[in-house]
């Protein structure tokens, strides 16, 4: 895994752009919240609440709780990487990890258990959440409508936001959150094809022949996927390939963010039977999209 200086040096070496990440702005004065219109929740009020409460604390004051409600996140988080103790005790890189002053808003559960937190500086009218960290998306609701609160700001500005995350649809206005800075994040190159797909989570059954070309190991194999009730079994085989593909384009969709059928309209992954590259978009989606909010 890495992030990329510059996107075309890396596909030489067989990465490919795995996660992608975006910034939404939000003007003060748009972020009101919508009124959820789902049943059981449509008598909700409109104010990003739940059962749980918000405390504002010191960077310094909350290192201990920023990183075991990262763990906790980043394990059930496709994408994501873990933070050893030891880059947290070293406070290198950027914040929360950096000593650079933050405030942290840490949300509790409704038993005073930390499960988020938002990071974020104010600075000439603008807060800027560096990163939010959520177990599920109602603790990220009640984090986000905290800082779209504060007071003497024009603007928040939400680093980092994974695509499709559903911000934007609660707002009453949908035009309030602008979205900038849509770019790759992670790259991912796999070594050890069979390895790498038995390794990772599945969520649908079905059976796939891949062809996989390794230019840069000057290395070729093709491998039988088979997926039951959420494990995979990857073998080589001589069967005719289903899907042909780049060891990059392996690396695009390995974590579910990048669907094989678009590399397939795109001329970089050749289908070689009708409904190879739907039964591919199925058997690698992941069950939220990967995301990476780490910086190294």
């Amino acid at each position: 895994m890495l992030l990329a200086s510059e996107a075309p040096i890396y596909g030489r070496f067989g990465y490919g752009p795995a996660t992608y990440t975006a910034q939404l702005t939000v003007p003060r004065h748009k972020a009101a919240l919508a009124v959820p219109r789902a049943r059981g929740v449509a008598d909700a009020p409109a104010t990003g609440s739940d059962n749980g409460s918000v405390e504002v604390l010191r960077r310094a004051e909350c290192g201990e709780i920023l990183e075991e409600v990262y763990d906790r996140y980043r394990r059930a988080q496709p994408g994501a990487l873990s933070r050893p103790h030891r880059w947290w005790g070293l406070r290198a890189g950027q914040p929360p990890i950096s000593p650079a002053p933050r405030y942290v808003a840490v949300h509790r559960d409704a038993d005073g258990v930390p499960d988020g937190y938002a990071s974020y500086s104010v600075e000439s009218g603008t807060l800027t959440v560096d990163e939010t960290i959520a177990t599920d998306d109602a603790v990220f609701t009640a984090l986000a409508w905290f800082v779209l609160g504060h007071d003497l700001v024009s603007q928040v500005v939400f680093k980092h936001v994974p695509p499709g995350h559903p911000l934007r649809w609660q707002f009453a206005d949908f035009r309030a959150g602008e979205v900038s800075g849509d770019m790759d994040w992670l790259w991912a190159r796999l070594l050890d094809v069979p390895r790498a797909l038995t390794a990772r989570g599945w969520f649908t059954d079905g059976e796939l022949v891949l062809d996989i070309d390794d230019p840069f190991l000057a290395e070729h194999g093709r491998y039988l996927l088979t997926v039951r009730d959420g494990k995979a079994d990857c073998v080589p085989t001589d069967r005719k390939p289903d899907l042909s593909m780049d060891v990059r384009d392996l690396g695009s969709v390995y974590l579910g963010g990048t669907a094989p059928s678009t590399l397939v309209r795109a001329g970089h992954i050749q289908a070689h039977r009708p409904g190879a590259a739907t039964l591919a978009d199925s058997l690698f989606r992941a069950d939220r999209p990967p995301h990476c909010l780490h910086w190294f």
